[in-house]
């Protein structure tokens, strides 16, 4: 019996959490959806940490830039802009949030 590729293993995994994600995302009720970009946001604030750092890689002592280097300086810094946009983007979505939640006055 062969055994199944490790590649295809983790697409198949992969597409699964996207399902699945999918359908958890889209149940939760409008009630429970600030505190969940709450949390989503400081997920995000340890993800643009972790990109700085690869951002920031450089070689072993006294050892030039190689290639490997800057590729690990272009995803952290590729990480760390698509973090920032996650975070600005989830505090404007709570910000608009929270307003639907305030009382409007009324006109006169």
């Amino acid at each position: 019996m062969e055994a199944v590729d490790p590649t295809v293993f983790r697409l198949a995994i992969f597409v699964l959490a996207i399902f699945v994600g999918y359908y958890v995302v889209w149940s939760v009720t409008p009630a429970l959806h600030t505190p969940l970009m709450a949390v989503t946001n400081a997920i995000s604030s340890v993800i643009i940490v972790g990109a700085l750092l690869a951002a920031a890689a450089h070689g072993g002592a006294g050892e030039a830039a190689t290639g490997s280097v800057w590729i690990s300086k272009g995803a952290g810094a590729l990480a760390a802009a698509f973090a920032a946009v996650n975070i600005f983007g989830g505090f404007l979505v709570t910000n608009r949030m929270l307003a639907m939640y305030k009382k409007k006055d009324k006109a006169k």
